[in-house]
């Protein structure tokens, strides 16, 4: 299925990472869900800018009866099923190394809240979406990750561990998913220049990082969208159960 014959939900999809994603959909002429859950009026305000194709639905992805409304009306909104997910959002996290908390301070319940966010948010819209995409024997699923696994650089312990566990939910996913025409995928972006998320990050670590990829660049918001619509388009229909790393070639594995 071409790109613009799809209906692509972007969690967390108003700021940041997730509006390049939305703007990089709705540009190749998808329909574009765009979720969010307190940023009503950023998503109200890309809505608009996007035009016909795009619908702002609010929703606690962590909460799967919210999830499942989502999908039903976006359903009702486009005429058809949400063929693809991109689990974008992050659950209440600020990139600033030197405000998180170290192995001696942290507790399990900043983990708790992660993987709640990442696995519990990513299960609710795979469990939602599967039924769609089984009946239609196609479904895209992207979850976004981390090249942290690689390269733990700064002490986020939490965000890191439940990235993690994504891409193992990735692949078990990709496995069942795949006699059903459905592939699943993460992207693993590094800092971002520059997100909400991101914002918090000194100027001097952005030009550190740059220094050392190949590219001599932090990767951007519509950079690493526009890896997104790789795993979206016809081109990566034999691609499914992988992971990957969009970060100017920081990190090499």
């Amino acid at each position: 299925m071409k790109i613009n014959e799809q209906i692509v939900l972007v969690t967390g999809g108003a700021r940041g990472l997730g509006q390049a994603i939305s703007r990089a959909v709705a540009r190749e002429g998808a329909g574009v869900v765009i979720n969010y859950y307190k940023s009503g009026e950023a998503a109200a305000s890309l809505a608009k800018e996007l035009g016909s194709s795009a619908i702002a639905i609010p929703a606690d992805i962590t909460d799967a009866a919210q999830v499942g409304r989502l999908f039903e009306k976006a359903a009702q909104q486009f005429g058809k099923p949400i063929t693809s997910v991109v689990n974008n959002a992050l659950v209440d996290f600020r990139f600033n190394g030197d405000a998180r908390k170290k192995l001696d301070q942290i507790g399990w319940a900043e983990f708790e809240q992660q993987l709640k966010g990442a696995i519990g948010g990513a299960l609710n819209t795979i469990q939602a979406a599967s039924a769609g995409m089984r009946a239609m024997k196609f479904g895209r699923i992207i979850n976004v990750g981390t090249n942290l696994f690689q390269n733990p650089v700064v002490p986020y312990h939490d965000y890191t561990a439940a990235k993690a566990a994504l891409l193992s939910l990735t692949r078990t996913a990709a496995h069942e998913l795949g006699p059903d025409g459905i592939t699943v995928n993460m992207l693993s972006g590094g800092l971002l220049r520059t997100t909400d998320a991101s914002a918090a990050t000194p100027d001097f670590v952005f030009d550190l990082i740059a220094e050392q990829t190949p590219l001599r660049s932090v990767t951007t918001p519509d950079e690493f969208a526009d890896a997104v619509l790789f795993f979206l388009s016809p081109w990566s229909r034999a691609v499914t159960g992988q992971n990957l790393i969009v970060d100017g070639g920081l990190v090499k594995d």
